[in-house]
């Protein structure tokens, strides 16, 4: 119960974006089975049950997951809140989150089985996926609002329904183009489903819009707060999104006039478009568990707060000793106390709500280890460019500097925690953001052994090539979900303020990678030069990093 407490913020915002995800998924398969696959089953002929049986297994997969989400977080959910109110789970039960979970569970459950036996039945199909989105509402920022529900209840639903239709819809379409040969059927596929597109866009700028009225208010809070930050995190990779459905619309027409180039090129820009919209979907939901910016009127970084915290600076290549940060010092208090009889206390208890203790010298040991892994990316963008060239074989070796940084994060962050620091492993991970730092290792671990074996020939395999990009995708996406346990509001936004354009630069990176493998042609060689040059970015903006 008590570990259960600690996790349970950053666990909620990991259950949330992955749920949204598949609930996307769900309802742009049943929207692409009712409004593409049955209305053109004349022009697909035999293909057309072909599709439909694909729309219906993606749709099947989805509410699997989407099942199981929903049944851990209302788990965890009642469990928390009856943990608050004496273990009463009967009330815990009917709070409204709980009714809302358990409604979409029932539709879920029922939905899953009109899939498992491959049916539609009419209605009923379509009917559960709207009941489903209604009760997702229920639990949205539009059911916390006093007043404008209606208008946020529109616009909410309005969002979801344009995320469905575009993202949501992307892995049977997908599947469509695999399927297909080239002609006339594949090309009425693809203009119903890019007509369709534009319309789920239209809805996410129309309803984003009346969010941004209602949520946010003001410039001032677009920067100044932490929710007015990942909107326009949000808003730059859904403006990614947009040029990559721009290419897709553009090869939609060279499809109709039988350019055979355009097929290949529409497949790999949609398997891109798919993964940028799961990091769009996690960051909606990372932005969902923050209040709106329009609430937070005290504790605003202003323009003057930002800009100084921005102004290029040399970075600082010596680090102070361990024993001068804030938790060392305090627990010398503290055992200096218990010796004349004082009773037994810790200077840092993780997950008891209290923040980490924080002086200079702590300040300056993070900025350290930030400017240090700057060096360390900055190093591997630009060995990647040389290796670019063709004039340096020898840099191929450039993953391997990856596991020396995180051999160096292993050794420095989280110095009060395990396995140098006084605190056990089992209070450590009490620690939301000591398991997400970890796990970062073990990413960068993991796709750096995998692209060195595969640039040194030691893996031949086609996938093994393909563990660099996504995990590099995922590592960008999961910092967009990163929390850290600072009290201060401004201080926190200044601090995250750094850490968005690494995410999204991290996800560019992957994803220009992943075109470079996929593609040929001019495709393929911009996205060669684009990925190295984004993961030198990153080193610069580690570089430059600073807390004060």
């Amino acid at each position: 119960m008590a570990l259960l407490l600690d996790i349970f913020g950053f666990l909620t915002v990991l259950l949330a974006g992955f749920g949204r995800a598949a609930q996307c998924f769900y309802l742009g398969s049943v929207l692409f089975l009712a409004l593409l696959a049955q209305p053109l089953a004349a022009t697909l002929g035999a293909d057309a049950d072909r599709i439909a049986a694909l729309a219906r297994r993606i749709a099947f997969y989805a509410v699997a997951v989407l099942l199981a989400i929903l049944a851990v977080s209302l788990w965890a959910h009642v469990v928390i809140l009856a943990g608050t109110i004496d273990g009463d789970y009967a009330h815990a039960m009917g709070g409204s989150y709980a009714l809302a979970q358990s409604v979409r569970i029932v539709a879920g459950f029922l939905a899953l089985v009109l899939l498992w036996r491959q049916k539609s039945l009419g209605v009923f199909l379509p009917a559960l996926a709207l009941v489903d989105l209604a009760a997702g509402m229920a639990t949205s920022h539009a059911a916390a609002r006093l007043e404008d529900q209606a208008v946020l209840f529109l616009a909410t639903g309005l969002h979801h329904a344009g995320a469905a239709i575009w993202i949501g819809g992307l892995p049977a379409f997908l599947g469509t183009l695999k399927m297909l040969p080239q002609g006339a059927a594949l090309a009425a596929v693809a203009q119903r489903y890019s007509a369709m597109s534009m319309a789920g866009v239209a809805a996410i700028l129309i309803s984003g819009l009346l969010m941004l009225v209602f949520y946010v208010g003001s410039t001032e809070a677009v920067y100044g707060t932490a929710y007015g930050m990942m909107l326009g995190t949000k808003s730059i990779l859904f403006v990614s999104l947009l040029g990559l459905g721009l290419f897709n619309a553009l090869a939609v027409r060279q499809l109709q006039s039988g350019f055979s180039t355009a097929l290949p090129r529409l497949k790999r820009f949609v398997e891109v478009e798919i993964g940028i919209g799961i990091s769009i979907l996690l960051v909606a939901a990372s932005i969902t568990s923050l209040p709106p910016a329009i609430d937070l009127v005290e504790g605003r970084a202003t323009a003057r707060d930002i800009l100084e915290r921005l102004e290029p600076r040399w970075p600082a290549l010596t680090s102070p000793d361990k024993e001068s940060l804030a938790f060392y010092e305090e627990q010398r208090q503290i055992r200096a106390a218990e010796a004349i009889g004082a009773q037994h206390m810790q200077a840092y208890v993780p997950g008891s709500g209290v923040p980490l203790p924080r002086n200079a010298e702590d300040i300056a040991w993070s900025e350290y280890n930030h400017h240090i892994s700057g060096v360390f990316v900055l190093l591997i963008g630009i060995l990647a460019l040389a290796e670019k060239t063709g004039r340096a074989r020898w840099a191929r070796h450039w993953p391997l500097l990856f596991i020396l940084m995180a051999g160096f994060l292993f050794l420095r962050s989280e110095a009060e925690g395990w396995p140098f620091g006084s605190l056990s492993l089992g209070e450590s991970l009490r620690d939301p953001e000591y398991i997400q730092h970890k796990l970062f290792m073990v990413l960068i671990t993991a796709f750096a052994l995998f692209e060195w074996s595969v640039r040194s020939g030691i893996m031949a395999r086609r996938w093994a090539s393909y563990v660099f990009p996504l995990l590099c995708a995922a590592g960008g996406t999961m910092l967009l979900t990163h929390s850290h346990s600072i009290a201060n509001v401004r201080e926190l936004l200044l601090l995250e303020m750094t850490h968005l354009p690494i995410a999204v630069l991290g996800i560019w990176a992957g994803w220009t990678r992943w075109l470079e493998l996929r593609m040929d042609g001019s495709v393929q060689r911009i996205g060669g030069w684009l990925w190295p040059s984004f993961l030198a970015l990153v080193g610069i903006i580690l570089l430059l990093y600073r807390e004060i």
